[in-house]
């Protein structure tokens, strides 16, 4: 008697039922995981706030889309919303990524697609730290799904909609122009996409984007934005990249070792080996897959010429057809080696993450001392920084500066939003000057390493003068082995207050 694994079974007979619950539980734990546990955002997420907090319309970190958008989903909905921004962010992935393989590789191939993408770590553990790459991702793969509709199904009310992501994504990141100069080539290069060229629809696509954009392009000309960079900046931006492409690398080392399983490259079980069919992929679907799922990483090592910061670099988009790019190569006959370790593994690579994540935060204090970013107190740090400036100068706090981490935390969570103000990065508030602080007031704060808070020489450097207060000790939420973090400050009053100094408690 032949038996099937339910895992196996599934993706036969309810493809659609597995992909759902796969990307439903995706989204779910990675909302309720830094909703629930961390006490402060990971990653880069307080700064990406500090600059959507200006509503610059760009900086040297990029177009303004993801900031802005950060910035209006936390005024109304708090952390909890932004985190499940991210993971709308990828469900909307996986489903362009789902929809664009259906009639390519037909369903089960398309889901299988799909769930091997859990097994890629940039579409889990740094999304609930939402940035321009996070807000891309989605934009890119919807990008590559109407163009195909749009070229290969006849669908040519869809060059419309692809203008729109195309402006939209422009706005997110300056890397959006490989996706756009690849599809560019490609359509010149394939004989039948180049029939298009031929059509009013691409043209008219090419104008809805530049119309989105307009504000934009008038500011980067106005700002100079659009020069090139000089040998240093390349080089930096060269090792910047050659980092990020081994972090890429890395990143699918699960979707390697579910494709190993599979495959039976590591072991294989006896018996009957199922197999999953479908009919043979056109020649023209399986270049676009090919191409879009290698080219971008190739070509973003051009992107070093044109970018100002390192930060614009992006990863993600870069690899969202991966996983339908291995389906596709795999043949029309997947023969499954081992049907009952895949399941397993598919779900290790789908709850571990979130899991592990929660327990870091959690459980690793009590056992190994680090002091995670994640594990701060950020929500008391901003009320306490916040209240005794209000009350010692009877106007609420504008601007925290200092330690760029820990400024950013207080800028985030304080109740009167201040701006963050770094004085070696002043695109964090460009519109703020150093005078500023005399006639608004500022609290400086830096990591205290004891109860003399003294200042870091660093700090000394940027804002000399500064008399230190008492440093103010915080609890975590998770304290474990680690010590009380010790945050060391100093209060420049504001300009005419006339409210008299008053101890802090």
């Amino acid at each position: 008697m032949v038996s099937i694994s339910l895992f196996v079974e599934l993706l036969r007979i309810r493809p659609m039922a597995l992909f759902w619950a796969m990307a439903g539980t995706h989204a779910v734990l990675w909302t309720l995981v830094p909703a629930l546990v961390f006490s402060a955002p990971p990653g880069q997420l307080p700064e990406v706030l500090a600059i959507g907090h200006e509503f610059q319309l760009g900086t040297e970190f990029g177009p303004p889309g993801a900031f802005w958008l950060a910035e209006i989903v936390y005024r109304y909905l708090g952390l909890f919303g932004v985190y499940l921004l991210s993971q709308i962010c990828v469900l909307v992935t996986f489903w362009a990524v789902l929809t664009l393989g259906l009639p390519i590789v037909g369903r089960p191939h398309a889901v299988a697609a799909v769930l091997l993408m859990t097994g890629i770590a940039l579409f889990s553990v740094p999304t609930p730290s939402f940035g321009p790459e996070i807000l891309a991702t989605p934009i890119w793969a919807l990008i590559l799904m109407h163009y195909w509709w749009a070229v290969d199904h006849g669908k040519r009310h869809y060059w419309y909609v692809l203008g729109v992501e195309a402006g939209l994504l422009l706005l997110v990141t300056y890397a959006g122009l490989i996706l756009l100069a690849l599809l560019v080539a490609f359509t010149a290069w394939n004989a039948r996409t180049r029939q298009e060229l031929n059509t009013v629809e691409p043209w008219i696509a090419g104008l809805i984007a530049t119309a989105i954009l307009f504000p934009y392009l008038i500011w980067l000309d106005l700002t100079g934005g659009t020069s090139f960079l000089d040998a240093a900046s390349v080089r930096q931006n060269l090792n910047t990249w050659a980092r990020l492409f081994g972090v890429l690398v890395l990143s699918h080392a699960g979707l390697a070792i579910l494709v190993s399983l599979a495959g039976g490259y590591v072991s294989a079980s006896r018996g009957v080996r199922p197999e999953l069919a479908r009919d043979p992929v056109r020649p023209a679907a399986r270049d676009f897959i090919y191409v879009f799922a290698l080219a971008p990483a190739v070509a973003m090592t051009l992107f070093v010429l044109m970018t100002r910061r390192p930060e614009n670099f992006v990863v993600a988009p870069l690899v969202v057809l991966s996983g339908l790019a291995i389906v596709v190569a795999a043949g029309d006959r997947i023969a499954l080696a081992n049907q009952y370790l895949i399941g397993p593994a598919w779900a290790a690579l789908l709850l571990l993450p979130p899991v592990l994540a929660a327990g870091a935060v959690a459980i690793l204090p009590w056992v190994y001392p680090v002091d995670l970013r994640a594990n701060r107190p950020a929500a008391e740090m901003g009320r306490f920084f916040a209240e005794n400036f209000q009350r010692r100068t009877g106007r609420p706090l504008q601007i925290v500066a200092g330690d760029q981490d820990l400024a950013a935390l207080i800028a985030m969570t304080a109740p009167s939003r201040p701006s963050l103000y770094v004085r070696d990065k002043p695109v964090y508030a460009p519109t703020l000057k150093p005078e500023d602080f005399e006639l608004k007031g500022a609290v400086v704060v830096w990591p205290a390493a004891d109860t003399t808070g003294r200042p870091p020489p660093e700090i000394l450097r940027q804002f000399p003068g500064i008399v230190p207060e008492v440093p103010r000790a915080f609890d975590r939420r998770f304290g474990g082995f680690l010590p009380v973090l010790r945050v060391g400050w100093a209060m420049v009053r504001p300009r005419g207050s006339t409210v008299p100094p008053v101890a802090p408690q």
